[in-house]
This record gives structure tokens, sequence and C-alpha cells, in this order.
């Protein structure tokens, strides 16, 4: 049985994940999600990006959106707003509401992360294994102009710029204000959850999807030991490009490699991961013209459709991973 580790962000990563589970089905899939994402809203403990693998693989998913569940409702969220608790600018459902309270109680009881995210995925049977990247507390902020934040005065001591939680950049903001840098606060003294090294390996190839390369698999390699673990793996290592024609296919990851000096291309990104670390890399039909830039840094590099637009497209994409690995690997 092929073992695969995917290192996975929200949205891209659990529709990659989808495709790649149609195109390989009796695959061994072990998923290493992003925590940095993680927050804590109204007492709870909330996993953005662990959520969206879970309920995306699980059918539970608001396919439209690709957060949140299905036939949601928002009665609790209104009846805080009543009472004037916020913030209002994060939409947590009712449905939502219950996996976050189960999630807190339980590690309010004692339990690591990991082991509350296994009990949640019995529930929601992913079809694959889903390891949070740390059972330690990662939180990704980013500096921006403090004249950027609504309502807020100037700093009467020369400060001028404030770090704020990523998830207020990111939904609060919508990322329209430059982002001046990006720290995964708490990464470096963390240690990788348990099963995450021992799986990678175990690998015989490693996946980096179409995730955010700064926020989402950055933050899963800024844990120490992680990306170690995947340079000295001795197996193919191919990643797929989030950026097609210069321009993010999903989100805003612009605003965010802009802040780490990397320029929103398919061959820059490939650069910023490294040939120490990738093997092989995907871009987009489009970009095909950048393919030899990728070679000339020592990483294999091929073109093909990028567009996850169903699952059979997205599977299609995930068969062109897994057969670029192999070519490395010959």
């Amino acid at each position: 049985m092929q073992r695969i580790v995917v290192l996975a962000g929200g949205i891209g990563g659990a529709r990659f994940l989808r495709g790649l589970k149609s195109a390989a089905p009796d695959a061994e899939v072990t998923v290493i999600g992003n925590t940095g994402d993680d927050i804590h809203l109204f007492g709870l403990k909330v996993c953005p990006d662990l959520d969206t693998v879970m309920y995306t693989l699980g059918g539970g998913i608001h396919e439209e959106q690709g957060w949140g569940r299905a036939g949601e409702s928002f009665a609790v969220k209104e009846e805080l707003a009543a009472y004037g608790v916020g913030p209002e600018w994060f939409g947590l459902g009712d449905r939502d509401f219950a996996t976050h309270i189960v999630r807190t109680q339980m590690m309010g009881a004692g339990y690591s992360l990991s082991a509350v995210t296994e009990a949640l995925c019995a529930r929601w049977q992913p079809g694959v294994r889903l390891l949070p990247m740390t059972d330690d507390r990662v939180e990704t902020h980013v500096l921006i102009d403090t004249a950027d934040l609504e309502g807020a005065a100037p700093g009467n001591d020369g400060e001028s710029r404030k770090a704020v939680h990523f998830q207020e950049y990111w939904v609060r903001l919508r990322a329209s204000v430059d982002a001046h840098a990006v720290v995964p606060v708490g990464a470096d003294a963390a240690k990788p959850a348990p099963g995450v090294l021992e799986a990678i390996a175990e690998a015989d190839v490693i996946l980096f999807p179409p995730s955010n390369p700064v926020v989402s698999v950055g933050t899963i390699l800024a844990v120490p030991g992680i990306r170690e673990a995947i340079a000295d793996a001795g197996v193919p290592v191919v990643g797929l490009s989030p950026i097609v024609g210069d321009a993010p296919v999903h989100g805003m990851a612009d605003k965010v490699l802009s802040a780490v000096g990397v320029e929103s291309t398919a061959a820059a990104v490939a650069r910023h991961y490294g040939s120490g670390l990738l093997d092989g890399w995907l871009v987009d039909s489009v970009d095909a013209g950048s393919a030899q830039a990728v070679e000339d840094a020592g990483i294999r590099c091929r073109a093909v459709p990028l567009m996850m637009t169903d699952t059979e497209t997205t599977a299609t994409m995930a068969r062109e991973a897994l057969a670029l690995a192999e070519e490395v690997r010959a």
C-alpha cells in the first residue's frame, strides 16, 4: 500500500485531498494539518483548517463557501451579538459551535489536540489520518500598520505597527491592507504532534497541495523537526503551485507572500520552498513558460491544468503529482 503524507491548510488543501482520495483510493493518506490559524473565541478552541479538512472529506462542508457546515444556522451568533459579545466578524454557525464545544471540553479534561482530533474524526470518517502539526499552541500573527485598524488611535510612543491574529487579518480585514511580516508565534518552541515525524519517515511520497505557502504549509514547516524530517525522508517531495497566472487561485496569498519577500509567481514559490525540500513542482499550463526557471533552481517541473473545478479535475491533478513523484524517484 502506498503511503502518502500531505501538508494541508484549509480550503485548497481539503479540496485537493478529496481529489487525491479519488485518484489513489487504496493509498494510506496521512494529513499534517496547519494549526497556526487556530483561535480562541467565546471561550472555545477553534481549529479552522483541521475542521475544513474533516468536514470536506466527511461530507459536511458548505460546498459553495469551502468552509463551515452545510445547512448551517446562526442563532447562537445572533444571540451573542444581541448581548454585545464579539467579535461579530467571525461567523461561527450553530452546528460548528458543537464541534468547538466538544473540542474545548475534551482539552479541558486533559486530552491533547491530536487525541481530540482523532475523536472528532471518528464521527466524520474522513478516510485519511488527520494529525495536527503540533499539540502545542501556535498562532500566526500578521504585522500591519496601526492606522489600518479601524478606530485605532495613533501611537504616542513612536510605534506605528501592530501584530494582529491571522484570522483578524484574513477575515475581518480581508487582507485588504499591507502585511509587513508574518510570524508563527510559539512555533519555535513547539514540538511535532505524536505520529507526525513517524508518518514522514515512513512515507513513500510527500505532497504539498496548492495551499498557502506562507500561512498554511509554511507554518507547518516552521515547527522544529518537520522541515528537517521531510528533507531527510529520502522520498519524492512534490508540490502544486497555488499561484496561477501570477495570482492566487483562492484567497489572498499574494499579500502574505509579499510580506516574506516572495513574488506572486509559480516559479518564485517553488524557489521559496527550495530544492533542499522540493524534488518536483507542478505549475499550471498558463505558467508553462516558468517551468525552465524552476528546473534551473534544481526542481523538476511540469506544466499541467491546476484548477480544482470539480473532484475529477482535482483527481487528475493528484495523478500528475504522483506521476511526477515516480519520475523523480526513477
